[in-house]
């Protein structure tokens, strides 16, 4: 008989030197432990003993410069996008063990390394038999959300869910299936239509259409899962009959809260009301430090070193270090005696009280907030409680930095965001803003005119 826990348990990788293949390369070993009962996993990971960083268990790419030194090893290495890949892919295992342990505690049932390993095997020759269809884009499309199920943060497929449910619409509507090789950009055209045409039947009865926003980011879904098809799968596909489909994507509204709204927040007194107090510090955390809601409940104390916060993102399953500042510092004492260093609750009642919260506070701007639909411009005034949520965190966190004096190179290393376009999105120019880099850039220079030439 296995006996049980209900603690979670610990994962760590190896490289296995001692079965070392012919091409140099050594397969790498999850081992995975539950109150001292060890399990072994083999990932079907291999790699170079010179690209392995021991002390981080992942694999790392050596530069031109360093390459030189292990040349004989590195000769038909990996690439630095294979190693980012097969690091992606030992955090999925991770964050799949993880999703069991959670399964297993929160219907308190006790479990083993062994029944959690074996659910792992299960998953995974689950995912080897299922073959990619090759002809049917609606097909692919589900085969993919199916196949990624046990890889994928929850919630992370549901914009590829989405998309695969407007494609099955759509060939119910056209009365033929999308292929591949029918792909064009007279399809793109139609498929737009048909998004702006599309009545949704909310569950209270209501009758509700997609926005300009919503469809243009199902459309550019749709051209990433064909470059993915082709790219990945050898699916032929000729991009030039569709690539000159534009998408049109509209402006919105960048939703943060101001300096002295933060402020009245942060020190607003909430001791008679504990749930909300802990939500305010969480989402103030968030404010201060960048993290999104999935990277708040994934904390734990490990990732809190003396100057910063170090882990890897759930999202783009990327590793972050964000620099602790006094705000940060202050809302993680008040937790110290908790076995997590925060309080976070589900991202659901969380929204709803973030809501309550900033309406106590008086954070009530009328915001007016304009979307639409085609050619058809639909506007709602809304107090900004209302508009507030979790994701509201981050978004403040950015503004505020650079309202404070931060350039947008340095806010982007801590968000972790690697290009301007996505993370322009994050960016309100407030007055204050406007006002500080105006006055910064056109103060009066006390040098005489020829020393400043």
């Amino acid at each position: 008989m296995i006996r049980g826990f209900t603690m979670k348990g610990t994962v760590r990788f190896n490289l296995r030197l001692d079965k070392q293949l012919k091409d140099g390369t050594a397969p790498i070993e999850l081992i995975y432990s539950v109150a001292n009962q060890r399990k072994y996993y083999n990932t079907g990971e291999k790699i170079y003993a010179a690209s392995w960083d021991s002390a981080a268990q992942r694999g790392f790419f050596s530069t031109a410069k360093n390459a030189k030194k292990i040349k004989s090893q590195l000769k038909d290495g990996l690439t630095e996008s294979e190693i980012n890949s097969m690091n992606f892919r030992l955090d999925s295992l991770v964050n799949e063990i993880d999703n069991y342990e959670t399964d297993f505690i929160r219907a308190n049932t006790p479990f083993s390394s062994q029944m959690v390993i074996e659910l792992l095997k299960g998953a995974r020759t689950r995912l080897v038999k299922q073959e990619a269809p090759k002809d049917l884009v609606f097909d692919y499309i589900q085969q993919y959300v199916n196949s990624n199920s046990m890889v994928r943060a929850k919630g992370s497929l549901s914009v590829y869910k989405a998309l695969s449910g407007h494609l099955k619409d759509f060939e119910r509507h056209s009365g033929r299936r999308v292929k591949f090789d029918q792909i064009d950009h007279q399809f793109f055209q139609a498929f737009q239509n048909f998004l702006l045409s599309k009545s949704i039947i909310e569950k209270d009865g209501t009758v509700k259409h997609l926005q300009n926003t919503t469809i243009a980011k199902q459309l550019s879904t749709l051209k990433t899962f064909l470059n993915y098809a082709r790219i990945q799968h050898g699916i032929k596909i000729d991009k030039s009959r569709y690539d000159l489909f534009k998408i049109k994507r509209d402006s919105l509204e960048v939703i943060a809260l101001t300096q002295k709204e933060f402020h009245s927040l942060y020190t607003c007194d909430l001791k008679n009301s504990k749930r909300l107090e802990q939500v305010r510090d969480v989402f103030c955390f968030s404010c201060v430090t960048g993290l999104r809601y999935s990277d708040l409940r994934q904390l734990r104390r490990e990732h809190i070193k003396s100057e910063a916060i170090s882990l890897t993102v759930m999202k783009t399953k990327e590793h972050l270090t964000i620099p602790l500042n006094d705000y940060a510092r202050s809302i993680l004492a008040k937790y110290d005696a908790l076995p997590k260093p925060l309080p976070v609750i589900s991202a659901q009642n969380m929204n709803i009280y973030i809501k309550e919260l900033c309406k106590k506070v008086g954070i009530d701007e009328d915001i007016e907030i304009v979307r639409y639909r085609g050619a058809k411009r639909e506007a709602l005034v809304y107090p900004k409680y209302e508009l507030i949520k979790v994701h509201t965190g981050r978004k403040t966190f950015v503004t505020l930095s650079l309202e404070r004096g931060m350039s947008a190179e340095e806010v982007m290393a801590v968000t972790g965001h690697s290009d301007y376009k996505s993370f322009k999105r994050y960016v309100k120019i407030t007055e204050d803003r406007k006002k500080v880099v105006m006055l910064k850039a056109w103060e009066i220079d006390s040098r005489p005119l020829l020393q400043i030439v």
